[in-house]
């Protein structure tokens, strides 16, 4: 009997349970490979802008989980759209396993407010955007803001369409 990848819809061989619960799902080699070790950028990786929007809750968890582990603009750009039922996030999180980095960086704010992904900014200051060739405003508000996971010091965000790393110290959660 044949199974499909839940993931990608290629030929299946492997059964993988989506922690903590106990729903399994089908995986192709490539796909198991990369729940269990890691995803490493490349076109295969493509298939969870499909995976994500899925009907059923486990595939979605795994394709969020594999973008989280992806350092491609093309992951992080969708994870800005992509909006999972509140307990299908709190399913994704739970299992990302992890540990210390998450809770030894923290962002704060110019005020010193805690900032988290996904939140919403204001610049406080008008920023020269190098490379860019355009400065952005104060009082710009910056949506789906992005956690830089090894410098506390700085967050991303989209700004005049363009994905920009902004200083915390030039922002205000609002």
């Amino acid at each position: 009997m044949s199974h499909v990848c839940a993931l990608c819809g290629t030929s299946a061989r492997f059964i993988h349970a989506v922690a903590p619960s106990e729903v399994e799902v089908s995986l192709c080699d490539a796909c198991h490979a990369g729940v269990t070790e890691g995803p490493v950028d490349g076109p295969h990786w493509r298939c969870l802008a499909d995976a994500v929007w899925s009907g059923e809750a486990a595939v979605q968890v795994l394709a969020w989980r594999l973008l989280q582990g992806l350092d491609a603009v093309w992951a992080r750009d969708l994870l800005e759209i992509v909006y999972l039922e509140p307990e299908v996030q709190v399913w994704a999180e739970a299992g990302m396993g992890g540990g210390e980095q998450p809770s030894q960086i923290i962002h704060r704010d110019s005020n010193g407010t805690v900032l988290a992904q996904g939140d919403t900014v204001y610049l406080i200051k008008d920023l020269v955007v190098k490379g860019a060739g355009f400065t952005a405003k104060r009082g710009t508000a910056v949506r789906g803001i992005g956690l830089v996971a090894d410098n506390a010091a700085q967050i991303e965000g989209r700004v005049e369409g363009q994905r920009i790393v902004i200083l915390t110290a030039f922002v205000k959660k609002s």
